[in-house]
């Protein structure tokens, strides 16, 4: 068992990285500032672990493969007391953590975005992360207003964290390779992490303002736009891709201070 290596499986969307200067640069993507615990998402072979617990955090690790599982218990049985078999995005983390923690990883394609919004659901447990994303993803996450790519995921991520785009992997670095390039990104969550507005109605603003990206928010906002004076206002003659997060801040705010109950 020692020496059997894991196949990368397909429904899991595994690459596993096999660049040991990758890793450590992605292990060292964390400042490891604010928490003393680090949770890693998806070990694989643990290529990351092994720079991970050169880090001098109490390093726990969630994977839901179980040949993976059984390969991490073999190689790396002084972390087998903190191995969550499971996965990551149903996992309650209030109930494995009760203090701040990092999180990091070479994360699945198909499930970095979920990750992400898991990330700012826990962003009381959750003062920083990082890992590997497809380039476009990373991208995206980590663009400002006017920018082609700034988009619904870069505006509700930067509402509660600072993002920093560190650097691209190439391909050739995995095994199977992916067909695109991936992205490696820092996540500091910010200081002041509660939105001065209604949260549940900045998501509704956020996500409406994008429906319709070509469209100026007086357009894409008609269905939540009612006040004239509000409609009248400079800013309702931009595309979404113009604001920024505090601008969706005073706009939500502005929306939610002109909206009429309905009559009982």
């Amino acid at each position: 068992m020692r020496h059997k290596k894991v196949r990368a499986k397909k429904s899991l969307g595994q690459h596993f990285l096999k660049d040991e200067d990758v890793c450590a640069r992605i292990a060292g993507v964390l400042t490891g500032e604010g928490y003393d615990k680090i949770l890693e998402v998806g070990p694989g072979m643990g290529v990351l672990t092994k720079h991970l617990v050169k880090a001098g955090k109490e390093l726990h690790l969630v994977e839901l493969d179980r040949d993976s599982v059984a390969y991490l218990k073999v190689h790396y049985p002084e972390l087998a007391p903190r191995l969550i078999e499971g996965d990551f995005l149903k996992l309650d983390l209030e109930d494995h953590f009760k203090d701040q923690f990092a999180i990091i990883g070479n994360y699945p394609y198909n499930i970095s975005s979920q990750i992400l919004f898991k990330m700012v659901e826990n962003r009381h447990l959750i003062p920083e992360g990082g890992g590997m994303f497809q380039k476009e993803v990373a991208k995206r996450v980590a663009s400002g207003p006017g920018s082609k790519v700034y988009g619904v995921i870069s505006v509700l991520i930067q509402a509660y964290y600072d993002v920093e785009y560190c650097f691209t992997v190439p391909p050739e670095v995995f095994n199977p390779p992916p067909k695109v390039d991936s992205g490696v990104i820092r996540l500091r969550r910010k200081e002041n992490y509660q939105l001065a507005c209604n949260e549940k109605l900045f998501r509704t603003v956020v996500k409406m303002a994008f429906s319709q990206r070509r469209k100026t928010l007086s357009n894409a906002l008609k269905p939540l736009v009612k006040d004239p004076t509000l409609k009248a206002m400079d800013i309702m003659r931009l595309r979404a891709e113009r604001l920024s997060v505090d601008d969706f801040v005073k706009l939500t705010n502005q929306i939610e201070s002109q909206i009429i109950p309905a009559e009982d």
